[in-house]
């Protein structure tokens, strides 16, 4: 039986749980990108976007911080909307590593598979694999294009963010060749890095993270331009890949506390689905040692155990 409750008091509540993590200190910006080092720690945001495209929310929603790995969720979608879903899984697959998310020990233990879209090995062989192969330019007007239908207005790259991202990305260069050596990146290896640098240096705000999110609970449609983005057979698809390794090493964790299937990037954005009745957002840049932001994850926490939604026992939601 759905969870009913008034957009008044969805209101009241996304204000509640704002003013009661607003306060809580803890985490520490990501330090080994210099952009992201320097942004504001005291930022936060909350938004939620339900099936009708009402958009409830409080902070800074507005403000435009690194979309990071949060990326890998478009990009995944786009290359199974162009592929199908089977195409991706034997390409790259659909598995979690129980490691952290830029392990290259993950690649060697499992070298038939970069294991995930969701994890840096395998959003690099993503991004080689988004067409049209071989060029540039296409496959960054693809990616753009996906991004801005997805969350119902065009996403910039932050060229600070970039130029930080690709002077010290020395890890995801050896991940990259390392792909090439078990012939599990589709396209030129330095081309699908940049890329993959350039999609996580894109500026997303929290509102626009949340519509996103609720793209993809409404079965590809988005709920604000109400458009069809992505077909609607790949939902069920992405929020499984979400609900296996959206909070990397944590992730277990996370949806033992949280219930809700969730990404994580460490410009301190979460995006949270719950197919069917929202999507949610939350920003703030102060991270745990996962990479996870501190507060984003309380802020979310905090608002579906108040509802008592969860994908496992009470997915649905109805706001009157």
């Amino acid at each position: 039986m759905a969870t009913q409750i008034s957009l008044s008091s969805l209101k009241d509540l996304v204000q509640e749980a704002y003013e009661a993590v607003k306060p809580q200190d803890g985490g520490a910006n990501a330090d080994y990108i210099p952009y992201l080092k320097n942004v504001p720690s005291s930022l936060f945001g909350i938004a939620m976007v339900l099936p009708s495209g009402e958009i409830v929310e409080a902070g800074d929603v507005d403000y435009v911080f690194g979309i990071e790995s949060v990326s890998k969720v478009p990009t995944a979608l786009l290359i199974m909307n162009q592929y199908g879903a089977d195409e991706v899984m034997n390409k790259i697959g659909a598995d979690a590593t129980g490691l952290p998310f830029n392990s290259i020990m993950a690649i060697l233990l499992e070298k038939d598979h970069p294991s995930s879209p969701l994890v840096n090995a395998g959003a690099i062989s993503a991004c080689s694999m988004v067409k049209p192969v071989g060029d540039a330019k296409g496959k960054w007007q693809a990616i753009e294009t996906f991004f801005a239908g997805l969350c119902g207005s065009p996403l910039s790259v932050i060229d600070e963010l970039y130029k930080s991202e690709s002077a010290t990305n020395f890890n995801n260069k050896s991940i990259a060749w390392l792909l090439k050596n078990y012939g599990r990146i589709y396209d030129d290896p330095d081309m699908s890095l940049d890329i993959y640098t350039r999609q996580c240096s894109l500026g997303v705000t929290a509102r626009q993270l949340a519509i996103g999110a609720a793209t993809i609970a409404c079965g590809g449609m988005n709920p604000v331009t109400r458009k069809q983005v992505f077909d609607e057979s790949l939902t069920a698809r992405i929020v499984s890949l979400v609900a296996t390794v959206g909070f990397y090493e944590h992730t277990g964790d996370w949806m033992y506390v949280s219930g809700i299937p969730a990404k994580t990037g460490v410009g301190g954005g979460i995006l949270g689905v719950i197919p069917g009745s929202f999507g949610i957002a939350a920003f703030s840049p102060q991270l745990d040692d996962a990479g996870n932001s501190v507060r984003a994850q309380k802020a979310i926490q905090y608002i579906t155990n108040k509802l008592g939604i969860n994908i496992f026992t009470n997915p649905m939601l109805e706001v009157k």
